[in-house]
């Protein structure tokens, strides 16, 4: 059987195995932190379709065909979602179309990315999905945009690195070279380039799930500051003195039919 991985999951796991259970081994739901995603939605949708249907005929577009691809976009918008949104993008388009010379088509546009691997006699399938992938100077480059109004980086960096170098090698033959997120809301953007360490880290994540997935040892808490936004607080040892019995979900995990 094979085991479905993402970047968010090892993120998980390595903030805390014990959070990663409850979510993902044990199936027990959890509320959402995060409120509506329309507008983010939108935008993506939106530099979606600028990059996919531009005919490349020319050296790149002009600010209306930018502004037509977001008018498509906005079905599900307020009138001052559709303002601001058309604000963000126009934005963009000053920030990294303008100084361009020639608009290169990418490699991939919101496109999904799988791969396998394995570890401790388990096959993992690495899932994941960017948002835009270019060719740049001969080296594979992920684009990847941000909606959220803070331009904290995130902590899945280091191992989306790690994860999408192992996945594109075997689709590509090419190895990632560097992941770009671009602050849709700010116009800032940040540059990672990816090193031996982020191929290591992720190795050695996934081989310490893949024990635990076998051997079916404890999944203990990691205390952190993750901890203030978890949602399994009132099952967790770490964080409440009487936790709550934690409920029977439905498991998703494969340690009770993986074949040696």
């Amino acid at each position: 059987m094979t085991y479905k991985l993402s970047a968010t999951k090892l993120v998980t796991y390595k903030q805390c195995p014990q959070q990663y259970n409850f979510r993902y081994e044990l199936g027990i739901s959890s509320r959402s932190a995060f409120g509506s995603p329309d507008l983010g939605n939108a935008l993506h949708q939106a530099l979606a379709i600028a990059y996919r249907d531009w005919h490349y005929n020319d050296h790149k577009p002009e600010w209306d065909w930018f502004e037509s691809c977001w008018g498509v976009s906005v079905s599900k918008l307020s009138e001052a979602q559709i303002d601001d949104g058309r604000a963000i993008l126009r934005s963009y388009f000053n920030d990294f179309v303008v100084p361009l010379n020639v608009m290169q088509r990418p490699l991939g546009i919101e496109s999904k990315i799988s791969a396998k691997v394995q570890f401790e006699n388990i096959e993992f399938a690495l899932n994941g999905r960017y948002d835009r992938l270019d060719n740049t100077n001969g080296s594979l480059e992920l684009i990847d945009y941000k909606t959220t109004k803070n331009t904290t980086v995130p902590d899945s960096v280091d191992v989306q690195l790690g994860l999408y170098y192992l996945a594109l090698q075997q689709v590509y033959q090419q190895s990632l070279k560097r992941l770009t997120l671009i602050f849709l809301r700010s116009g800032e953007s940040l540059s990672f380039e990816v090193t031996p360490a982020h191929q290591k880290q992720v190795r050695s994540l996934i081989s310490d799930l893949a024990v635990k997935l076998r051997t079916d040892a404890e999944w203990k808490p990691k205390v952190g500051g993750h901890c203030d936004r978890c949602t399994y607080q009132k099952y967790c040892t770490a964080k409440t003195c009487e936790p709550e019995p934690v409920p029977k979900g439905e498991l998703r995990g494969v340690q009770l039919s993986l074949s040696v």
